[in-house]
C-alpha cells in the first residue's frame, strides 16, 4: 500500500474483466449441463419408445448424465483457468488473475 491508502497501480484488481470471466465460465458451464440432459431425457425417451421399456433408459441416461456433467464442468474450469494464464503479459486480466506484485 502507499501512504495515501490506494494500492500501487501494479496491485490494482480489474474486478470487471474478473466478473466478466466468471459470468463467461458460469454460462459456458449452465449451457453444457442443459444440453446434456436435454440430451439424455430426449434420448432416453426415444430408446425406451423404440425398445418398449417405458421409464428404463431415461432414468439411467439422466442419472449417468450427472457425473459427465460434472466431469465437464472441472474441464471447462480448468481449460478457462490455463487459458487466463496464457494470456500476455501486458494484458490486466492476468495481473488480476495471477495475483503479480502482491505481496511485495
Amino acid at each position: 500500500m502507499t501512504p495515501t491508502g490506494k494500492p500501487p497501480e501494479k496491485e490494482r484488481v480489474n474486478y470487471m474483466a474478473v466478473s466478466a470471466q466468471a459470468l463467461t465460465i458460469g454460462g459456458e458451464v449452465g449451457c453444457l449441463t442443459l444440453i446434456i440432459v436435454l440430451i439424455a431425457v430426449f434420448g432416453g425417451m426415444w430408446l425406451d419408445k423404440l425398445l418398449g421399456t417405458k421409464p428404463l433408459f431415461t432414468l439411467v441416461l439422466v442419472l449417468g448424465s450427472a457425473p459427465l456433467s460434472l466431469g465437464l464442468t472441472v474441464w471447462v474450469a480448468r481449460r478457462s483457468l490455463n487459458m487466463a494464464k496464457n494470456l500476455p503479459a501486458g494484458d490486466e486480466q492476468q495481473q488480476t488473475l495471477k495475483g503479480d506484485g502482491a505481496g511485495e
